[in-house]
């Protein structure tokens, strides 16, 4: 079985906040429910590539920094923790 990455949505979340205030008014402005995008944005569903570009276009993000909102590894906080020797 194919492990499915998790994603790290923070800069996305940010830039959500710069340009709409909260996620409420941006998922209506990309046309899907906040419960929807509450799941993508919490790894439970995938952002589908309309999706992506859609909220490319209502953010100002250019499409060459798209792997930088949507596709940025989430790094696990014991990764983060472990002491290097």
């Amino acid at each position: 079985m194919v492990e499915v990455p998790q994603f790290d949505y923070s800069k996305l979340r940010g830039r959500i906040v710069e340009k709409f205030g909260a996620q409420g008014p941006f998922s209506v402005a990309l046309g899907i429910s906040e419960g929807t995008l509450s799941s993508r944005m919490m790894n439970k569903l995938p952002f589908t590539g309309d999706e992506i570009a859609r909220a490319c276009i209502l953010l100002d993000i250019p499409f060459k920094e798209i792997s930088q909102y949507f596709f940025a590894p989430k790094v696990e906080k014991t990764q983060l923790n472990q002491d290097p020797q």
